[in-house]
């Protein structure tokens, strides 16, 4: 099942595409929720902060987009009001736990370098999709003559990655290889939820 065959059927029922959009806004809550819990408290710089926020805001402008679809719905991230409810909240854990374990058993990382190197992998590979997955939505949202919107977050994802980008090159010098590998356990996840979701909308 691939996405962009299954969003059409998504934006086409108000009441799914504002379970849709409250799934995205968990998702980029999450997200926002792990680089925090991965700060060192004196270390943390300007960029692991900017990204944090923006992270944050766009939990909060897909929440807010939710208006649009005409439907007072999705008052909390609940299950009942989210799309694969299950998958939707154990996708980017069970990132979190695989990048982990590749990072213990590749580079015998422990603690705060455990938790940094996490954050730089899991956001790379996030990133990678977001730069993927928002564009495909926005184009099934024109076509649908939509007046809901994610050209912002696509202007924003874009910087992301390049920072994430510039943050791996500092990290190590064989970045390129570690952040495929990431990008390689996301997709696995990512396609899971996929079918998921075609399970649930057809």
């Amino acid at each position: 099942m691939e996405l962009n065959s299954i969003l059409p059927t998504i934006i086409a029922d108000n009441e799914l595409h504002a379970r849709w959009l409250n799934t995205l806004s968990l998702m980029e809550n999450t997200g926002a929720r792990k680089i925090s819990a991965s700060e060192d408290p004196v270390t943390v710089t300007y960029i692991i902060l900017k990204h944090a926020a923006e992270e944050h805001r766009h939990a909060f402008y897909l929440k807010k987009q939710i208006e649009k679809t005409g439907k007072d719905l999705c008052p909390t991230y609940s299950g009942e009001y989210l799309v694969a409810p299950s998958y939707s909240k154990y996708y980017l854990n069970m990132l979190d736990v695989e990048v982990c374990r590749y990072l213990k058993k590749e580079l015998q990382l422990t603690g705060r370098e455990l938790r940094f190197a996490a954050y730089l992998l899991v956001t790379y590979a996030i990133e990678v999709r977001a730069d993927e997955l928002y564009p495909i939505y926005q184009d099934a949202l024109d076509a649908a003559n939509s007046k809901i919107n994610v050209k912002s977050i696509i202007l924003e994802e874009e910087g992301h990655l390049e920072e994430m980008i510039n943050q791996l090159k500092t990290f190590s010098p064989v970045w390129q290889l570690h952040a495929d590998k990431a990008v390689e356990l996301e997709t696995q996840l990512f396609d899971q939820w996929v079918d998921e979701l075609g399970k649930e909308v057809n």
